[in-house]
């Protein structure tokens, strides 16, 4: 076999491959020199194939509860288990922000909730100085020959964005279509949208059903455009209303109840013990005896989620775009059900950050490849615009992972960043989770040793400089509070 060789440079350790690298290129790697036959991420923008397709998948308010992170014992999620197993799971993996509208926001847009001034649901974030006249991701690619449709929760349900797409689905105003309701409220839970239970429908009556539908019609129509599509599933958000069937895969009397320790707040800063709210849901679903039920709820909402999932993914392999396409996958933050002493995301604990992220990418990724290096849903867009060979955004905050998607294995020193409210923020990596709050209050704990984050550890001199080398990390800046839109809830 005769290989032409036009172009060949040394790419030293913690750089991507240079655009100029087209058939090979020498690694250099950290004991020796290796020749290494490689496909260069953007090699399709200098030849005459086509751009990829991207489809991009978002999952509401989903933890770590699924097989492949082994968060919960009893969940039942093959199709997404299926899916990591194809390319990259990011193992650890956190938000920008513990509640949808930041994360989303800062996601799409690839600024940080510190930079923007959008820290809570109920803030417009086409409002901020910073993001009214961001070019989102969808943006960017339609910018660049590509055409965007979305359909389901994509951004946060008071503030959809219409310049974002194409088309939306089921229009650019509301963001998804309406499940059934029980006939009561509450159903089974404790009241608001803290509640759960069986309705005896058909999957084909939900929402998510509906918005897969849609999505496997585009995929399935003529394309004279690359497509980014962006799939958006509502399960498992609260309420816990999905079909009966789901519910009847967890049996009551087996469930199995997340770890707590009782005085788990007791080395907790005020502030922190503010935003668990241990007074609130925790002592009104334990208090009435139904903590079984709400993870019983939560369990079949994941199982229903991932059926729908397994729909589109089985009807992507079937289509025209099976063939060229990028698939990443991501939840917009974590959920307690009742680590902590603490239900609901907004906190800046394990359960809370953390969230599902996982890519499958063509000639880049390793089928069942896993990655514990700290990535972050801000890398999210610059990773997307190197595969498919755009140009980088200015201003754009994430790394691309792309070296990583090569080598999950290469190093990677930054650790991931999560900000809840102004002033607040929480830094992880392999080994620490290192938190500082708007009044100094810190925590610290060591995943090695305390994965549950049971034992504070920030004042005990002896981590002192664990806590310097984490903080130089920390924003340099805290925005001001975007004015809040009115109407708009916070959940």
């Amino acid at each position: 076999m005769v290989l032409a060789l036009r172009t060949v440079q040394v790419v030293p350790p913690g750089r991507s491959p240079p655009l100029a690298c087209r058939t090979i290129f020498l690694m250099l790697n950290r004991r020796q020199f290796s020749t290494t036959l490689a496909a260069a991420p953007v090699a399709f923008a200098q030849s005459n194939a086509p751009k990829p397709n991207v489809l991009f998948i978002a999952v509401d308010d989903l933890n770590d509860w699924v097989g492949c992170l082994g968060g919960h014992p009893q969940t039942r999620a093959p199709n997404l288990d299926k899916l990591a197993a194809r390319g990259l799971l990011f193992t650890n993996a956190h938000c920008n922000a513990p509640l949808c509208n930041p994360s989303r926001a800062s996601l799409m847009t690839g600024i940080r909730p510190s930079t923007s001034g959008v820290y809570t649901n109920s803030q417009p974030w086409r409002g901020s100085p910073v993001l009214g006249k961001a070019v989102t991701l969808p943006q960017h690619f339609r910018a660049h020959g590509y055409r965007a449709v979305g359909g389901g929760k994509i951004y946060h349900g008071g503030f959809p964005d219409a310049a974002t797409w194409d088309e939306y689905f089921p229009d650019q105003v509301k963001n998804k279509p309406s499940d059934p309701e029980p006939a009561k409220r509450p159903f089974q839970g404790i009241g608001g949208n803290m509640d759960w239970g069986p309705l005896n429908v058909p999957d084909a009556k939900m929402g998510d059903a509906q918005v897969v539908d849609w999505a496997i019609g585009e995929m399935n129509k003529p394309q004279s455009k690359p497509l980014f599509l962006g799939v958006g599933l509502f399960r498992p958000h609260l309420p816990w209303h999905v079909p009966a069937k789901y519910f009847d895969l967890f049996p009551l009397n087996d469930i199995v109840l997340p770890r707590v320790k009782p005085d788990d707040l007791a080395d907790v800063p005020p502030i922190g013990v503010k935003f668990a709210k241990p007074d609130g849901d925790h002592d009104d679903i334990t208090g009435a005896g139904k903590w079984k039920n709400a993870v019983q709820a939560y369990l079949a909402s994941i199982a229903f989620m991932d059926a729908q999932l397994g729909r589109l993914i089985d009807a992507f392999d079937k289509s025209p775009l099976a063939k060229n396409t990028h698939i990443v996958l991501w939840s917009d933050h974590g959920w307690h059900l009742g680590e902590k002493l603490h239900w609901r995301k907004f906190s800046l604990w394990e359960e809370a950050t953390r969230n599902v992220m996982l890519t499958v990418a063509p000639g880049v990724t390793k089928a069942g490849s896993r990655c514990n290096r700290p990535v972050s849903l801000i890398d999210l867009y610059p990773t997307l615009t190197e595969l498919c060979g755009l140009p980088a955004r200015p201003g754009v905050e994430g790394r691309s992972l792309v070296p990583i998607l090569h080598d999950p294995a290469r190093d990677w020193e930054q650790p991931a960043l999560t900000t809840f409210n102004r002033g607040n923020h929480s830094l992880r990596n392999e080994r620490w989770r290192y938190t500082v709050y708007s009044d100094g209050g810190e925590e610290l704990y060591d995943h090695h040793e305390d994965p549950m984050e049971w034992t504070n550890l920030a004042k005990r001199p002896e981590y002192a400089q664990v806590k310097a080398q984490l903080a130089k990390w920390l924003p340099r800046t805290n925005a001001a509070d975007v004015p809040k839109g009115k109407g708009v809830a916070e959940e």
